[in-house]
């Protein structure tokens, strides 16, 4: 039985040409897809992952490059070729500058078509076959256009060995991705290691990574290899990297430089060969400009970038995760598989999600085990939501809500002596200034009668 092809999306509104150029791609292997709009492509696009577009170049309503450019906007990764009647060499020239992937004037050589298509497809990460080759990205449930596009990106520089740096809220997958890259690429056979820099203290943090030697410190009873030699061949995957100490940063970024480690307590140094993705929900620029974050290490880290979009901004795949969620706990609660009402799907799909896919499973997980019918109800949904919204706050959030109710409880107990309110604080008149403003709380407010008039 012959594997089927990248799946491609043809448009042209000629029909007959269409189906003409169709059965020549289906002939060589290849699922096609066909629309005779611009705007039916867009559509189709929308719901289907095809590898490379090829359109038409005039068609009536929207032509060939603006189509493109739609395209273009959204997936950048995303190779179009275009065919026309009536091209010249200056459309050409315009349109590879565009990034179009190729230009083909009809009437056109089969097999140039062909030839074109299978180079696109190289292109694009795309040539090979169905089933057991989306194995790398099968833990990612998804039918968002901007994952899908994240998700090319990925595929590309799995090609590669270049550093990748993963930017996404918490909760967002970025350890997923991480995985995925990791399975697409040559170092598939290796091992991925993980480590979170923001849940390990600085000294274990240190041996977690580099390793120690017997007798390193105090407990140390026999020697520890760490994660970067642990990871030999695969791949090293450093979340929360924005949370990694300085003293730390300067010694991961002399083995990616060198590399090779030096584990703690030792004087010898040990060749590694590791891949290394990092991932942060941090801006890191922002940690550069404060001093937190040293600059050359971000720029070797950031050979590529990877942006996640928040779950909120992929409302199309609630749905799919809960039906995907649903079906993993199902066999773990020894219950049936639920459905949601029509009423808590609206629910879900419409809550904002502070916590991203991990909060939407614990909401999930909740309801699964509560739930006393085959159908989970809207009140069930409600109370999970408002369960955990309470618990899904980032660190950062709950760090900035803590110091505003401190400093507003300080202000009332001092009717806003500002140096009284410091002293008990210990910080100087300056920082708490800087306080007060960062929280938008104007001292004044919280004098009583009597102060104003002494």
């Amino acid at each position: 039985m012959t594997e089927t092809k990248a799946p491609i999306l043809l448009v042209d509104d000629d029909r007959d040409l269409l189906k003409l150029i169709s059965l020549r791609l289906t002939a060589a292997g290849y699922a096609v897809q066909t629309a005779e709009s611009g705007a039916q492509a867009l559509a189709q696009l929308a719901l289907a992952r095809p590898r490379l577009v090829i359109t038409d170049l005039r068609m009536e309503g929207m032509d060939g490059m603006a189509l493109f450019d739609r395209i273009h906007a959204a997936m950048p990764t995303l190779p179009v070729m275009i065919l026309t009647a009536h091209g010249t060499i200056p459309d050409a020239v315009t349109a590879t500058r565009r990034g179009v992937f190729s230009f083909l004037t009809k009437p056109f050589d089969g097999k140039d078509l062909l030839a074109q298509v299978e180079q696109a497809l190289k292109f694009s990460g795309g040539t090979e076959t169905g089933g057991a080759t989306e194995d790398w990205r099968a833990a990612i449930v998804t039918r968002s256009q901007r994952m899908e596009e994240v998700l090319r990106q990925a595929k590309l520089v799995a090609g590669s060995d270049a550093s990748v740096l993963i930017f996404g809220e918490s909760g967002s997958g970025k350890e997923l991705l991480a995985q995925a890259i990791h399975l697409a690429s040559a170092r598939a056979k290796g091992a991925f290691m993980a480590v979170n820099c923001a849940a390990i203290p600085e000294h274990l943090l240190e041996s977690e990574l580099f390793g120690h030697a017997k007798g390193a410190f105090s407990g140390a009873i026999y020697a520890h290899r760490g994660l970067i030699q642990a990871a030999q061949g695969g791949t090293l995957f450093l979340d929360e990297i924005g949370d990694m100490p300085l003293a730390l940063q300067a010694k991961l970024l002399r083995a990616l430089q060198d590399r090779s480690v030096r584990p703690v307590g030792s004087t010898d140094m040990v060749p590694v060969d590791v891949r290394i993705i990092s991932a942060t929900h941090r801006d890191l620029s922002e940690s550069i400009r404060g001093g937190s974050f040293r600059p050359d290490l971000y720029y070797r880290l950031n050979v590529v970038s990877l942006a996640l979009p928040p779950l909120s901004e992929r409302r199309e795949d609630i749905p799919l995760l809960c039906a995907h969620f649903i079906e993993q706990l199902a066999g773990r609660y020894n219950k049936p598989a639920r459905t949601f009402s029509p009423e808590a799907m609206e629910l879900l799909v419409n809550a904002s999600w502070p916590g991203n896919v991990r909060q939407l499973l614990n909401v999930v997980e909740q309801t699964v085990a509560l739930s006393t019918s085959p159908l989970v109800p809207a009140s069930l949904v409600q109370q999970a939501l408002h369960d955990d919204n309470t618990m899904m706050v980032s660190l950062d959030e709950a760090r900035r809500a803590f110091e505003h109710d401190y400093l507003l409880r300080l202000l009332r107990a001092t009717e806003g002596n500002v140096t009284q309110a410091a002293r008990m604080a210990q910080r100087n008149r300056t920082e708490f200034y800087k306080l007060l403003q960062r929280h938008d709380l104007s001292p004044a407010l919280f004098k009583s009668e009597k102060a104003e008039k002494a």
